[in-house]
């Protein structure tokens, strides 16, 4: 008997489930592609590999287009308030709308452009100077790069419509042109010469010179400032660590991580 009692407790042990570590999606805003793969990391070994983090990243206002034709993201961390709300509006989110992050935008501009903050507005207007953005409505640091142009229309009127008609919308659309792999992309449009001055995120300008050295970072001056606020969710039905995975972001150690890059801490806030 012995043979079959050892049989038995040998398939036993095979049929007997084992723990599978949990997976989160992590769907970002490319803004926070650096800061938030190393939470990612800092949250799994926390966790002993209990639950492991896949991240994608890509300009916010698409990511939501994609969660909205149901692909399986469980936390949303969006480079504005305004497309995690939509989500939560229409009942999609298991968590309310909380902020984890600020940014300000900053220029890039080539080695060869004259230029500071009390010039840059002058600068950007210049017909001879090409200025690029990134696309509105599907990447925030679009919406809030022309935000930027409305407050100058009040330095100097007529402003906004020179500046909306010159932009070149350079990134963070569903068809622009993609950075080589290990490339920062906003260093990478810059080193291929496609603009001269460009407005996007602070942190983005600290990433866009460490890959392209020659790059001049311009601060913008307090009366074109422009600030990002930055919105995360769960979403519904998502796996029980999702909410572990956002509390840890809006968390000491979550935010420690941000602030190395550069980001203001955020404010777990409802909106």
């Amino acid at each position: 008997m012995r043979p079959v009692v050892y049989s038995l407790a040998l398939l036993a042990m095979i049929m007997t489930p084992t723990a599978h570590a949990e997976t989160i999606n992590l769907y970002a805003a490319g803004s926070l592609k650096a800061a938030l793969s190393d939470a990612a990391r800092a949250f799994a070994a926390e966790t002993a590999g209990e639950q492991k983090v896949k991240t994608e990243f890509a300009a916010s206002g698409l990511l939501r287009g994609r969660i909205e034709k149901g692909e399986p993201a469980h936390v949303f961390a969006s480079a504005n308030m305004k497309h995690p709300q939509t989500l939560f509006d229409a009942g999609r989110a298991a968590t309310k709308v909380r902020m984890f992050a600020r940014n300000q935008l900053c220029a890039i501009a080539q080695e060869g452009i004259d230029v500071s903050p009390d010039t840059l507005l002058d600068v950007m207007l210049d017909e001879k100077v090409r200025l690029g953005t990134s696309t509105p409505k599907a990447d925030p640091s679009g919406d809030y790069a022309f935000a930027l142009f409305g407050k100058a229309d009040a330095l100097k009127p007529g402003a906004k419509a020179k500046l909306v008609a010159k932009a070149l919308k350079l990134t963070g659309g569903a068809t622009t042109e993609k950075a080589p792999e290990g490339r920062n992309q906003y260093g990478w449009v810059m080193s291929e010469n496609k603009a001269d001055v460009f407005l996007t995120y602070c942190t983005n300008a600290v990433l866009a010179k460490k890959d392209t050295p020659s790059l001049q970072i311009v601060s913008i001056p307090d009366d074109l400032s422009v600030g990002a606020d930055y919105g995360m969710i769960v979403l519904k039905d998502a796996p029980e660590g999702a909410i572990a995975l956002a509390d840890f972001i809006l968390g000491p150690k979550g935010q420690k991580i941000l602030r190395d890059y550069g980001f203001k801490a955020g404010d777990d806030s409802s909106k």
